[in-house]
This record gives structure tokens, sequence and C-alpha cells, in this order.
């Protein structure tokens, strides 16, 4: 199946919503495979009334849904028995493409790789630059370079500091010997 297909089909479908399908996981199964369609908003840069950025809600997810599975039963793409899940792709967010990398230039990141560069396959460090389809990482102490085909899955590290979920030294407690 072609995922990055179906993520552009979805998009089309998606427009008239204001939101558009970042990408397509397809994790199949013996009893019951999962087709997992990421949103986001068209805009991105888009404020809500009171002048907040709106991220993708249970209801975009919702909409969505119906959207997407009214196409899926026309259509019908995918052979078999799957679920549906629709979803924003959270603070972990996945990338699906070298744009969407590149997007993410400065953050730190983790990259699973269909094939071992320099021994490794399993990647975590600061995206550096990305350069049409190739990528730089830069990362214990190294630069990996791979092209973005070579890409089996990848997302985004939240930096949980910088949101202020880090964990804070409990104050004011008996020290113990």
């Amino acid at each position: 199946m072609d995922t990055y297909a179906l993520a552009r089909r979805f998009t089309e479908v998606l427009a008239d919503l204001g939101l558009v399908c970042l990408g397509v996981e397809f994790t199949p199964s013996h009893g019951q495979s999962t087709l997992r369609v990421y949103l986001d908003l068209v805009e991105k840069s888009g404020s809500g009334e009171d002048g907040v950025r709106r991220e993708v809600g249970i209801e975009d997810c919702e909409s969505a849904s119906r959207e997407l599975s009214a196409l899926l039963d026309v259509e019908d793409p995918i052979p078999g028995h799957y679920v549906l899940e629709v979803s924003s792709p959270g603070l972990d967010r996945p990338l699906f493409t070298a744009a969407q990398f590149a997007q993410a230039i400065g953050q730190e990141v983790k990259v699973l790789l269909k094939a071992p560069v320099e021994g490794r396959r399993r990647l975590r460090g600061k995206l550096i630059e990305v350069e049409g389809e190739r990528i730089t990482l830069e990362g214990e102490g190294r630069t990996f370079e791979f092209e973005h085909a070579a890409v089996e899955n990848a997302r985004v590290v939240p930096d949980w500091e910088a949101l202020g979920y880090a964990p804070q030294p409990k104050r004011g407690g008996k020290k113990s010997k």
C-alpha cells in the first residue's frame, strides 16, 4: 500500500474541513489491522477568536473520521479488516516527509532507519539541516547524514522542560540519611 498516495487523497477530502493529513501509518495484523491517520490544521499560523493558536481537537478528529470512513467504504483501497484511528500529531509529532523534517530543524528527533547508517539504525539527536531529501542529524557527538527515503519512521522528541512538564524537585521535604 502506498501510504503517501493515501495521505494525499485524504488531504483532498479533508481540505473542506480546514484539515490536512500529515501522514498515514498502517499496522497489519492477523487479528485486526490499524490504519492511523494524523491530522493538522491547513493554516498552522492561524489563531482563534481569542488570539490563541488553535490545535486539532476532538471535534476535528470526529469530523475527519466520518469523512475518511465514507471515502474508505467507497474506494476500498485497503484489503481486509482494519480499524481507522484519526489523531492529532501530539507532542511527539511524527515526521513523514522531508518538508516536515525541515519544519523541525533545531529540534531533537528520534529516527529509525530502514538500513544502518554508520552501523546505526536508531538515531537520536538535533535536526541540523534538510537539503532537498538529504537530512543531517547531530547526536552523540557525531553527525549523521541520510536520505529521507532511508527513514522507516521518525518523531520529534518533546522538550518537556520548555513545555513546563519536567519533574520539579520537592521542596521542604525531610532529608534522608
